[in-house]
């Protein structure tokens, strides 16, 4: 089997295993096991279905990191629980699922899955800075479009995503995005500052839509192309057009430093290769199963990681 590096947006998934995976499954203290359980099976449906020979789950240290919010302030503030000056803040998390990161994290290190986040940067960029340095073919699972900007058919670097729910998975390639958007995956970031995304608080610039982004790149190539098109009067642009993207110079001036995922973090050094866990670790993950209710989920994930269950 050739090697293949998976890249796991995690808070995605664990946001999606808790919302998906009925709430009344607990541990005998009472502390909710659903997205605990959920993340098992989406980590097991995901290798057994992909076959990576390489896993990562990167991690948000800072989910809304402050340099991000200088340039823009309503970057993500509808989800701000608590501001921490000097950060991170605090993210709406329901307090059931604060509760199972611990445990997540503890089988997630258990299984040989590297948690790898970066202080001031959100797992975006530490998939980023991954999938920009692999030299191997490459899956990034996440359900946040942003990642598009990594689409590289050249390179085997796709998106699996997650959006419509894992039983409808859908492999992003470039030909993806241009069917879907009309740009290429390196105009990507550039079509999501002009369209802006309200579900991430950036207000893009008024009056232009996914079709017009997509129009206007076409034409212009990037968004640098695009506004100096805006301040050259013999440009081919509408007065209206010329208008809209001048007036938004202030926020065309910093969005793509915010929208764009960061490459080039540092880390430090780990293993990914998957590897099915040895006698000890089997017989930990069945005490974690018994104590924490986890069901078939830990069965199902230790076959997905090659060990040898009966009746899995």
């Amino acid at each position: 089997m050739a090697d293949r590096l998976m890249l796991l947006d995690t808070a995605s998934l664990y946001f999606r295993a808790f919302y998906g995976v009925p709430d009344s499954l607990k541990r005998a203290d009472g502390t909710s096991v659903n997205a605990v359980r959920g993340l098992l099976d989406i980590i097991a449906r995901l290798v057994t279905d992909f076959e990576p020979t390489h896993l990562v789950a990167c991690w948000d240290d800072d989910w809304r990191p402050h340099w991000r919010v200088e340039l823009i302030p309503s970057y993500k503030a509808h989800r701000v629980a608590e501001v921490v000056p000097g950060g991170p803040d605090v993210e709406e998390t329901p307090d059931p699922l604060e509760a199972q990161l611990p445990m997540i994290r503890e089988l997630l290190a258990l299984l040989g899955i590297p948690i790898v986040g970066a202080e001031h940067h959100e797992a975006d960029d530490v998939i980023g800075t991954l999938a920009t340095r692999a030299d191997l073919p490459v899956d990034v699972v996440t359900g946040d479009r942003d990642l598009f900007q990594l689409v590289d058919d050249a390179r085997d670097v796709r998106v699996v995503y997650t959006a419509r729910g894992m039983s409808k998975l859908e492999v992003v390639t470039d030909v993806t995005v241009v069917g879907k958007y009309g740009v290429l995956p390196t105009q990507y970031a550039d079509f999501a500052v002009l369209r802006g995304d309200a579900s991430d608080g950036l207000p893009g610039v008024s009056g232009i839509g996914e079709k017009t982004a997509a129009s206007l790149l076409q034409q212009f190539g990037d968004l640098d192309s695009l506004i100096a098109a805006a301040a050259d009067p013999e440009a081919p642009l509408s007065a209206t057009m010329r208008a809209r993207i001048s007036g938004a110079a202030d926020y065309l001036d910093v969005a793509p430093t915010v929208v764009e995922v960061v490459r080039d973090l540092v880390f430090e050094p780990f293993d990914a290769r998957l590897a099915p866990l040895d006698p000890d670790g089997v017989a930990e993950l069945d005490r974690l199963a018994a104590d924490w209710n986890l069901g078939g989920s830990a069965q199902r994930v230790l076959k997905a990681l090659g060990n040898d269950i009966d009746g899995a």
